[in-house]
């Protein structure tokens, strides 16, 4: 009985303790930025970091002593007003991404009020698997989705077992058609050109009350779009943009023509006549693990801030 008394207390302990402990080894989630805001949920590209089979430098410590700041690519968005909050990105990490959101906003329910997915690479839809019946059995969890991606969905297992099972419904979206997901946030789509194996690949624009925001974690080079970024950038208060590699030094093993991400001095040198006003809206997000932007001591990291750009953080937080 007296060892039966010490695993009960042991045990309700452990779990105070968990409850507790940050799921950040940076910090906290911040203080909630009242009315509509957005916080970065993670910066890294779809394979993380450490990424698997890495020998290099950039992975060895990671593997002995992981940093959970470093998650992949997501945002959130709260609307205070209306009590809803939105995921952008259904990345591997969602388990811990949407715990820090509903810490930053103060909520009960453990999952957003909807999921905007810009494409099917692992990085960005993946994480919907944990809303299945072998992880939270969820129900119908809205999915935001173009066309091609919402058909891929419903016709491929297992994702097509999460409608079935009522995890999630498929919300239907359209190019460049305007959205009002609450009285004081909407969201507009549109294509960009990237791998579309399984799906089209889209941005989005996010329309806050006051601000707008500017989201494409991936992209090919600059110059394939149609469009002018730099026409886009002085559209909207916020541009959180691909930088999945800063050069191609990093790179030196692949085929870069397999993977074609503007480098950030890429972008940096397309950018650098922009104000500095401008530039202040710029925040680089979507790293590779060998991406020294990921460092926050690197004098590449520096040479960023010095120029007048920002870095997507964990944590970091915007009104709207």
């Amino acid at each position: 009985m007296k060892y039966l008394l010490l695993i009960i207390a042991f045990c309700l302990f452990s779990c105070q303790r968990d409850k507790n402990t940050p799921i950040s080894n940076e910090e906290n989630p911040p203080k909630l930025i009242k009315d509509v805001s957005l916080i970065v949920l993670g910066n890294v590209q779809d394979a993380g970091a450490p990424q698997i089979g890495c020998d290099k430098d950039c992975c060895a410590d990671l593997f002995n002593n992981p940093d959970a700041s470093k998650k992949v690519t997501a945002l959130g968005i709260y609307d205070q007003e209306n009590g809803k909050s939105f995921l952008f990105e259904a990345s591997p990490n969602i388990n811990t991404q949407t715990k820090l959101l509903k810490r930053y906003t103060q909520r009960e329910s453990e999952l957003p009020d909807g999921i905007f997915i810009t494409h099917a690479h692992i990085g960005h839809y993946a994480g919907l698997m944990f809303l299945g019946k072998e992880a939270m059995n969820a129900t119908n969890v809205p999915v935001y989705a173009m066309p091609k991606l919402k058909g891929f969905i419903e016709n491929n297992g297992p994702w097509e077992q999460l409608i079935n099972n009522s995890n999630i419904k498929i919300e239907a979206l359209h190019q460049k058609d305007t959205i009002e997901i609450t009285s004081n946030l909407s969201v507009i789509p549109f294509t960009v050109p990237h791998r579309d194996e399984y799906s089209e690949t889209v941005g989005y624009t996010i329309i806050g009350p006051k601000k707008k925001v500017l989201f494409i974690p991936d992209i090919d080079k600059w110059q394939k779009w149609d469009t002018d970024i730099i026409d886009e950038i002085k559209k909207v208060d916020y541009a959180f943009l691909d930088a999945t590699f800063f050069d191609a030094e990093e790179i030196n093993n692949r085929d870069i023509s397999e993977i074609p991400h503007p480098f950030v001095i890429e972008s940096m040198d397309l950018f650098k006549n922009l104000k500095t006003s401008e530039k202040k809206k710029i925040h680089f997000i979507h790293f590779n693990h060998t991406n020294p932007l990921l460092n926050k001591e690197s004098e590449q990291t520096k040479e960023v801030l010095k120029s007048g750009y920002n870095i997507a953080r964990l944590n970091n937080t915007l009104a709207l």
